[in-house]
């Protein structure tokens, strides 16, 4: 019998030799095994970001010190995401495979070095910038912070202090690219978190002071590259700064990266725009960019642990199976990312509505987070669990773009979002306040998930459409049934302590949850049963 040491060297020979996967459990289970690694440590920093948002909730409310915050860091975490993360996901990990598998390690390795020389001029040139024009970027994001001068300068002064967070993490997040590449991606998964530890140890060593909060995140970022060099190095890098920075596989990159950041820009307006709007105390109340800090926190702990691990994971796969002369391999992998995400996504989703205020009176009130900060959040998480399926989906869509080395496609989508994002906000934020900031992102995620979906099915040829929305249907019925379990329980225990009322509601949903998958033969329970009474045999 097979031992999970052969299981693994075998799929990875068959990578490294862009063999055809197959198209049965045992890829599958693969992609799933990598998945699980990135979501345990994802698991850890989610954890830790709950208890440092806890901390920070706690310490200023939804108030002054913590919008500051929220617009300070959201700039350079924004920037981070352009040319970071973004840019490893879309455009180096497809290159950087093909190179791993087609060319010599020194080959490989020249080519990292001539990437990492352009990261640094660009990271380094956008530092300078941010800190430079740091008052007119808040007067453009927050304008409603204009009205308050006060909360205006401390946004700024803590806006110029984070910004080199962008050269920390935009490195960390290259080195991620790389390691992933070659197929190493728990140390890269458990780095964010050493920046949530940083940000909880500082802001409690000095207490109501937000220089405390930028400590922790530069502080963070430094920590979060530099777990990552001795693994690099262990691999076979070897630093060789502003030697070289022209390369055919660099003109490759940046081929791919141009639309991507075009892509992520518009996501990023996409965030702006939910700002501009935020910052509108007279319309949505008080506290509105901390609310939506808060709420969508909330909605990234399931896509953190799941979603984004399944899509970092299965991204490798899509890209070795793209050069197939079918596409068969990859419509099944594609059909079973979608089916797992909806397994995991609806019933977070039918959970987050149901239980959203007592989820977040739980785990944020108390201090000067009070009554008006629950109320407010908690509407505004009520209405961005209507899209979490959608943005989950959406990742596992945009890999397989990414694997058949189309960005342009994923950016066009992401325009129609920004457009339709901003007109629901204009509709929306009147009649819903605060919730309708949320409510209007939820719709366009839903709108760009299905953009790709059509796209994508024209461009391999069909989908396994009828498999996927049979799978979709029945576990929406069970997560609705789930849903209603837990708000009943939920309410049937309102007298009870509020985390005591709140675990019995969740413990209550996971039990109904599985045993209406059973009820409505939802595939996915019993695939899941049988991988795990098969991990015990093996």
């Amino acid at each position: 019998m097979s031992t999970n040491k052969d299981i693994a060297h075998s799929t990875w020979f068959d990578f490294a030799h862009h063999k055809p996967l197959r198209a049965d459990g045992e890829s599958n289970r693969t992609i799933a095994r990598s998945a699980s690694i990135i979501g345990l440590f994802t698991l850890c920093s989610r954890i830790l970001g709950f208890i440092r948002d806890v901390v920070i909730a706690r310490m200023f409310g939804v108030y002054l010190y913590a919008q500051a915050f929220v617009i300070a860091f959201k700039i350079p975490n924004l920037l981070r995401d352009l040319v970071g993360e973004g840019a490893a996901n879309a455009a180096f990990v497809p290159v950087l495979s093909e190179y791993n598998a087609k060319h010599t390690k020194e080959e490989f390795w020249e080519l990292v070095n001539c990437l990492l020389n352009s990261m640094l001029v660009i990271l380094m040139s956008l530092t300078i910038l941010g800190i430079a024009f740091a008052p007119v970027i808040v007067r453009l994001i927050a304008p409603g912070f204009i009205a308050s001068p006060e909360k205006l300068e401390t946004t700024i002064r803590l806006t110029r202090l984070l910004f080199p967070y962008i050269l920390l993490a935009g490195l960390a997040a290259y080195a991620m690219g790389i390691l992933n590449t070659l197929k190493h991606f728990s140390i890269s998964a458990f780095a964010p978190c050493l920046m949530n530890i940083a940000i909880i140890i500082c802001a409690l060593l000095f207490g109501e002071r937000t220089a405390g909060l930028a400590s922790g995140v530069l502080i963070g970022g430094f920590l979060q590259l530099a777990v990552q060099i001795p693994v690099l190095y262990k691999k076979g890098f070897r630093l060789t700064l502003f030697k070289r920075f022209k390369h055919p596989g660099a003109g490759a990159v940046g081929r791919l990266m141009a639309p991507r950041v075009v892509s992520s820009s518009i996501y990023q307006l996409n965030n702006f725009v939910d700002s501009i709007f935020g910052s509108l105390a007279r319309i949505v109340g008080e506290g509105g960019v901390a609310v939506l800090y808060f709420s969508y926190r909330l909605i990234q702990f399931p896509l953190g642990i799941f979603s984004n691990a399944l899509s970092q994971a299965i991204l490798p796969a899509f890209s070795t199976q793209v050069l197939e002369d079918t596409h068969d391999t990859l419509r099944h992998t594609l059909s079973w990312g979608l089916r797992c995400v909806f397994f995991v996504m609806l019933p977070a989703s039918a959970a987050f509505m149901a239980l959203s205020t007592p989820i977040i009176a739980a785990l944020f009130g108390g201090k000067r987070f009070d009554a008006y900060s629950i109320q407010q959040t908690s509407s505004a998480l009520f209405f961005y669990s209507i899209g979490l399926s959608s943005y989950g989906a959406t990742k596992v869509l945009q890999s397989a773009f990414f694997a058949l080395k189309d960005t342009v496609t994923p950016t066009k989508a992401a325009l129609v979002a920004l457009v339709s994002n901003v007109i629901l906000n204009a509709l929306l934020i009147v009649p819903f306040k605060i919730g309708g900031i949320a409510l209007a992102t939820s719709l366009s995620g839903i709108n760009t998930f299905l953009i790709l979906f059509v796209i994508l099915k024209k461009r391999l040829g069909g989908l396994k459409v009828n498999e996927i929305a049979d799978s979709f249907a029945r576990i929406l019925i069970a997560s609705v049934c789930m849903g209603a379990v837990c708000y009943f329980v939920s309410v049937k225990t309102a007298a009870f302590h509020k985390v005591v009322s709140l675990s019995f509601s969740i413990i209550s949903g996971l039990a109904s949850y599985v045993i209406f998958c059973f009820i409505f033969r939802v595939n996915e329970i019993g695939q899941l049963w049988k991988w795990m009474r098969r991990d015990r045999t093996i």
